[in-house]
């Protein structure tokens, strides 16, 4: 699937993943490659993403997704050392659009029980699509409103899909008591959002991000339920 990328994509990809400090195997690289093929292809059809060159593509939304991982896998290994969590970690990530960054966590955190959500039934097609052919046996994709899901999800995740008010609010049914937690990853410090959010949410962690060929600001805001 790899063979309609340009033949500089994997070398970028992995030189990338070194300067992120993140190992994985060659199953998950190539992966990795065949979701940025398969994002391709959909995204002529399906309108996933506006980003159409395939070397943005890595950059923008790979790469920018790749960043995340290492924060992400060091919060489960927390979440099973301290007993919150008894069985996998449950990820819902909303919003998933093209499955970013929800499928790149799939492939990377094996460990981790990914749903992505989307009020769009086609992008909920894309990652069930994705799913099959990447055989992601921890990958799903749901066709819903955020606010309409209860089941508890351990880690609730989203990238640029909403204010963090809004995602907070939007999916706060979806979050395990107790230990459930949000991860909104975000551009530039997003200050007047945090000043917004209710009373009964707590920022506890601003986790700057480093995305390699990318020039621009972003982190992860790490919250819980105050």
């Amino acid at each position: 699937m790899s063979a309609v990328l340009p033949v500089d994509i994997q070398p970028r990809l992995e030189s990338g993943l070194a300067a992120l400090g993140l190992e994985l195997s060659a199953p998950q690289v190539a992966g990795l490659m065949d979701f940025l093929a398969l994002l391709q292809k959909w995204n002529k059809v399906y309108n996933l993403t506006a980003v159409r060159d395939p070397h943005e593509m890595l950059t923008h939304h790979l790469l920018d997704s790749l960043a995340a991982v290492q924060p992400l896998r060091r919060h489960v290994a927390q979440l099973q050392a301290s007993g919150a969590v008894q069985a996998g970690v449950r990820l819902l990530d909303v919003g998933s659009g093209g499955g970013l960054p929800g499928v790149v966590f799939a492939i990377c955190c094996p460990q981790v029980d990914v749903s992505c959500v989307d009020t769009v039934g086609k992008k909920a097609a894309f990652i069930q699509q994705a799913a099959v052919t990447l055989k992601l046996p921890n990958l799903h994709g749901l066709h819903a409103r955020v606010e309409t899901l209860k089941q508890p999800f351990d880690v609730v995740s989203c990238r640029a899909f909403a204010s963090l008010p809004d995602f907070v609010t939007w999916s706060r049914a979806a979050l395990a008591p107790v230990h459930g937690t949000w991860l909104a990853m975000k551009g530039k410090h997003p200050a007047d959002e945090i000043v917004a959010l209710p009373a009964d949410v707590s920022v506890f962690h601003v986790e700057p991000l480093q995305v390699p060929s990318l020039d621009a600001e972003r982190c992860i805001i790490w919250m819980k339920p105050a």
